[in-house]
């Protein structure tokens, strides 16, 4: 009772004039109060991977929208909103520092960004430079989908913060589901040529060899990033190879160009995916998929939810278009842990909220959520879904495509969790 009475007495102070308040100190404690906290969102808004930086947007306004209809954050300078301004990277490292000096100039305060783990690799470093220069106004960086080990291990700073499992966890339960699936005997890795899908392939190879010293590795390939525009030759390659199944953390048009080539080339394998549930790779296997494309996330749209689904059922309302029919709840638990952290902060400083965030847990729509102190890499149970035709349990299809997913297993935190390597060096 006091603390919603507290903040309804912040919200009459900051609209009374300013002749009324008189004092110029607090003339520019209302000042404050109304100045938004900047988020800037470096992502790929054109090229190959447009349609992935669009969908990150989507979920990052919904979020920002949420946090701001409720009133804002109450921070100890007063109620403030969350602004969320875009950078287009067009996909490449060197646009992506270019636009970051640009949001660093406009006043950004925190910098998000996810997809590439290379563009992430920069950033971090660029953060980590700007506030050794800049004690005065130093940032945070948010990482979403950036799932590289190293950017939470031997590359782990104060400054950067991951929300989304890494690889190797994600791994940990892809392969956790192959273990029982004896119908799998030769597999083909399949892969991005960059660090992130080479950190996929190595996990995948490490933990298939103790996991399943039975299975056969018939292939381990990488391809070029975001260039490919026809997987057939590749197709025919793993079709030759005789697999069982695919292993992939390709993403965007690389995965549905992939998953497509494979349907038109014959493949009757598995697809053991990262991202294999959305961004249009339901609808470029088809009938095909079924029962076959698995994909490994925090949660999806048919698990057993029901706040999450409530929230989905809210996102759908924002966004009816069945193109942009992705929710990632991640990102809605980031800006909600960022607004705890801004409220609980002594201090509007970088820093100052880095501290609250470490070890902070939070009750997700989807489960408890920790995000581990010595790494800074979020802690979180993972689901394991495979695609099936929407209907009896598969309430909700995937960009209206007549196809969803349903648990093929959940996985607690705790069996997902992997040890870091990192030694934090703290300001």
């Amino acid at each position: 009772m006091f603390k919603r009475t507290a903040v309804k007495l912040c919200l009459i102070v900051s609209l009374l004039p300013t002749v009324v308040l008189g004092a110029v100190g607090q003339e520019a404690r209302q000042s404050a109060s109304q100045t938004p906290i900047m988020l800037a969102v470096i992502e790929a808004l054109s090229g190959p991977f447009a349609n992935t930086g669009e969908a990150v947007l989507r979920n990052l306004r919904f979020a920002v929208e949420r946090v701001n209809a409720r009133g804002g954050v109450r921070t100890t300078a007063g109620l403030r909103r969350l602004e969320l301004k875009s950078y287009d990277n067009k996909g490449q490292v060197e646009e992506a520092l270019i636009v970051f000096k640009a949001a660093v100039d406009e006043g950004a305060q925190i910098i998000l960004q996810g997809n590439s783990s290379a563009v992430a690799a920069a950033l971090i470093e660029a953060v980590n430079k700007h506030n050794e220069r800049r004690a005065d106004a130093q940032l945070l960086f948010f990482n979403y989908s950036a799932v590289d080990p190293a950017l939470t291990n031997e590359k782990c700073s104060f400054w950067h913060f991951r929300f989304d499992a890494h690889a190797d966890m994600r791994m940990q339960a892809l392969t956790e589901v192959l273990r029982e699936d004896r119908s799998i005997q030769r597999v083909y890795l399949f892969n991005q040529d960059y660090s992130f899908g080479q950190s996929v392939a190595r996990a995948a190879r490490e933990q298939l060899m103790a996991k399943r010293k039975d299975l056969e590795i018939v292939g381990d390939e990488l391809h070029p990033l975001g260039r490919v525009k026809d997987f057939s030759p590749y197709v025919a390659k793993i079709v030759a190879s005789g697999a069982d199944a695919v292993i992939t953390g390709n993403w965007g048009n690389d995965l549905a160009l992939l998953v497509k080539a494979a349907r038109q080339g014959g493949f009757t394998g598995k697809f053991y995916t990262f991202y294999g549930n959305a961004l249009g790779t339901p609808a470029a296997i088809g009938e095909a998929g079924v029962d076959k494309v698995l994909a490994v996330a925090e949660w999806h749209y048919n698990a057993s939810e029901p706040l999450m689904s409530q929230v989905y059922e809210e996102f759908r309302k924002r966004y009816p278009a069945p193109r942009d029919d992705y929710l990632n709840a991640r990102m809605i638990s980031m800006i909600e842990m960022l607004v705890i952290a801004l409220e609980k902060a002594p201090k509007l400083q970088a820093a100052s909220i880095a501290t609250v965030l470490e070890g902070l847990s939070y009750q997700s729509a989807y489960g408890w959520v920790t995000m581990r102190a010595q790494d800074h890499q979020l802690l979180s149970g993972l689901y394991v879904s495979k695609m099936s035709r929407q209907g009896g349990g598969v309430q909700y299809d995937v960009e209206g495509s007549g196809y969803g997913f349903m648990t093929e297993r959940k996985l607690a935190a705790q069996a997902v969790t992997l040890p870091t390597s990192c030694r934090m060096q703290r300001p």
